[in-house]
C-alpha cells in the first residue's frame, strides 16, 4: 500500500492528484480517464468525480493497487 500525504498547507487533495502523485497515472488527463470510466474506487465506492476530495484517511483503489491518504 502506498501512503499519499496531504500537503501540510492544504486541507484535502483532489483524487486526481492522488492517483498521478502515487504514480498510478502519467497525467491528468489519464487520472481523469480511468475516474470517468469507473475504475477507481474510494473505500469500496466506484467514484467518477476527479475531483473528488480526500481530506485523509480515505483509501483509494485502482487497478490492483492500493493507496492510502494521511494527514
Amino acid at each position: 500500500m502506498t501512503e499519499i500525504n496531504i500537503r501540510e498547507n492544504e486541507e484535502f487533495i483532489k483524487l486526481g492528484q492522488a492517483l498521478k502523485k502515487a504514480g498510478l497515472v502519467d497525467s491528468g488527463v489519464d487520472a481523469k480517464m480511468v475516474i470517468l470510466d469507473g475504475l477507481v474506487s474510494v473505500d469500496g465506492q466506484v467514484v467518477t468525480q476527479r475531483g473528488k476530495k480526500l481530506h485523509g484517511g480515505e483509501i483509494v483503489s485502482y487497478h490492483g493497487e492500493t493507496i492510502k491518504i494521511i494527514r
